[in-house]
């Protein structure tokens, strides 16, 4: 493998935000000694966003011309290379890249997109034809009178050419966080950016068509009107959007035939988990695995309907709805914390209540940064948010929230002045009572959003999954955890446990990856003052763990039994209210 094969090339306007992106991807570029054509160009009077990215064509068929003898890449600048593997490198295709919308094989081609490729980032072989295609491009570009981007001249070249055309996809999962990934996932290699203009320009420009639902445009639409919105009259419309379920509809997929006779099946099989069917929940899943060769996807499919299972098909004949966050699959330990916790204060059904879906009866809302998606019919235990840039559901009963934040979102949105606070997550503790050890080691428990970069360990240090959901399986990650000397993590709840138990915890993020986790961080203050702790933000670190020092940023704090008391109180008032 020789970086010597290929050139990478983009460009970018001359002002501060993209000048500021070109210079970080050379900085990039330049780490994996990697070739760059890297080109500044200034933006003419009366020029808008679509010709300046009408410009990509012939400056990818220049540089093409300048290397004949390697493979060129067009890279969008506010984009990230963490490396590129061999299968780019030794690419014998015509063209290599991404399918539109980072898509997965199981959907390719035009049924749903109006493109082929995604143009962020893609790869034009030294072959004949690959030349020809790019050729076919920027001539078309040239003489052209038509409003249009770059990606309508690709399109058109791919198109006319595509019949005779060699080509690779790159799976999802190489782009960080983005399809389905496993132990033997290859790490992701590529991070994408969004300069936010192309939903500036939808409709403006000549595109090609594909096949597009009413949900998806309905969705496209409902968009474009809250971006249009004041930001008051833009939460209450969400708000409304949330309460009554339309949230859950405009978001939901579409698929082909065979996709949908396999999701019908899944579908059953989470059905008859969530409402403790045992004998049919049991034989859905028997069914199921005989007929197929199970997908990734669909393991975690199958492995979230067995908590859901257990929570649900409790001998009780009285049942407790509740709401929380239940993806993505197999299901994240934090979200999962909140069945967990209400599960060991009643001996009733825990039956799922989708916070997206309309709910038709009161129910529990508990620990998450859900408190967007509050019903005025909800009852609210240790509820938080991921950003205050919202309206929350006034009439809804308010035992406790996360803390001072999500309370003062609470009061400006018209509600009651709630003043019990403190995320339910702290009471993993009491749940699961573990004494500590140390075995001079360090674990590392990554956000699930964080878990395809590539990251280079220390040589004291452990990885342990975030992604579970079963009780049994959340025991064990905590008596792992109280086994370690430290704790690094990128996950709120993991450093919630680490202060429940009192093991000492760096919260981190990544370097270039600060914005993955969703939200503007006050999440974590909000948190933490909930507790009767110090406000903490996550510190940013580099990839290569073993190069940073984390005895300047690790605390050792432990929540007091009296906040845990005042956290178990709260949900046993909440419980009350369906005695």
């Amino acid at each position: 493998m020789s970086n010597s094969k290929i050139v990478v090339c983009s460009f970018y306007t001359a002002d501060d935000y993209y000048r500021g992106h070109g210079q970080r991807l050379a900085k990039n570029l330049a780490d994996l000694g990697l070739e760059v054509v890297l080109r500044e160009i200034e933006k003419q009077e009366g020029e808008d966003w679509a010709d300046i990215c009408r410009k990509k064509v012939p400056f990818i068929a220049e540089v093409c011309e300048m290397h004949p003898d390697k493979k060129v890449f067009w890279m969008d600048v506010d984009c990230m290379l963490l490396g590129l593997p061999e299968f780019i490198f030794d690419s014998t295709a015509d063209i290599i890249g991404f399918q539109r919308g980072y898509g997965s094989p199981v959907g390719i081609g035009y049924e749903k997109k109006s493109r082929f490729w995604e143009p962020s980032f893609w790869g034009i072989n030294t072959t004949p034809l690959a030349r020809k295609m790019i050729r076919d491009a920027a001539e078309l570009e040239k003489t052209s009178s038509v409003k249009a981007t770059d990606d309508y001249f690709m399109e058109e070249a791919w198109r006319s050419n595509c019949d005779n055309l060699t080509f690779q996809i790159i799976p999802s999962n190489a782009v960080v966080g983005m399809g389905v990934v496993n132990d033997d996932s290859s790490q992701a290699f590529f991070k994408f950016g969004s300069s936010g203009n192309v939903d500036q320009f939808k409709g403006k420009v000549q595109q090609h068509t594909g096949g597009q639902g009413i949900r998806r445009k309905a969705l496209r639409f409902a968009k474009k009107l809250e971006a249009k919105l004041p930001a008051k009259a833009s939460g209450k419309i969400r708000l409304i959007a949330d309460t009554v379920g339309i949230t859950g509809v405009l978001t939901s997929g579409k698929s082909n035939p065979e996709e949908r006779e396999r999701n019908a099946a899944l579908t059953n099989i989470h059905e008859c988990a969530q409402s403790g069917q045992t004998e049919k929940y049991l034989d859905a899943v028997k069914r199921f695995e005989e007929k197929y060769l199970l997908t990734q996807l669909e393991m975690n499919h199958i492995a979230v309907s067995k908590s859901f299972h257990y929570f649900a098909a409790k001998p009780s004949s009285d049942v407790i709805p509740l709401a929380w966050w239940t993806k993505p699959f197999p299901g994240n330990f934090g979200d999962w914390l909140s069945p967990l916790v209400v599960n060991h204060f009643t001996d009733k059904k825990i039956f799922f209540q989708s916070p997206v879906k309309l709910a038709t009866k009161e129910h529990l809302i508990g620990l998450g940064s859900i408190g967007r998606f509050i019903k005025p019919n909800s009852i609210v235990i240790g509820t938080g948010i991921s950003t205050d840039e919202l309206t929350l559901a006034k009439q809804a009963k308010y035992v406790s929230v996360r803390g001072p934040v999500t309370a003062r979102v609470v009061r400006e949105s018209g509600g009651p002045n709630v003043e019990s606070f403190g995320d339910p997550g702290v009471l993993i503790s009491r749940i699961f009572p573990v004494a500590r050890t140390n075995n001079s080691r360090v674990a590392l428990v990554r956000h699930f959003t964080h878990k395809a970069i590539p990251v280079t360990l220390s040589p004291n240090m452990d990885e342990l999954d975030v992604l579970i959901s079963h009780p049994d399986d959340i025991k064990v990650l905590v008596e792992e955890l109280n086994k370690y000397e430290r704790v690094v993590t990128s996950a709120m709840h993991i450093f919630i446990t680490c202060q429940s138990y009192g093991i000492p915890c760096a919260l981190i993020t990544f370097e270039g990856f600060e914005d993955s986790v969703h939200g503007n961080g006050i999440k974590y203050g909000d948190y933490a003052q909930g507790v009767g702790l110090a406000a903490i933000n996550p510190v940013a670190v580099g990839l290569n763990l073993s190069k940073v020092d984390f005895d300047n940023i690790t605390t050792d704090h432990k929540i007091s039994d009296q906040k845990l008391d005042e956290v178990a109180m709260a949900i046993k008032t909440g419980l009350s209210y369906f005695d």
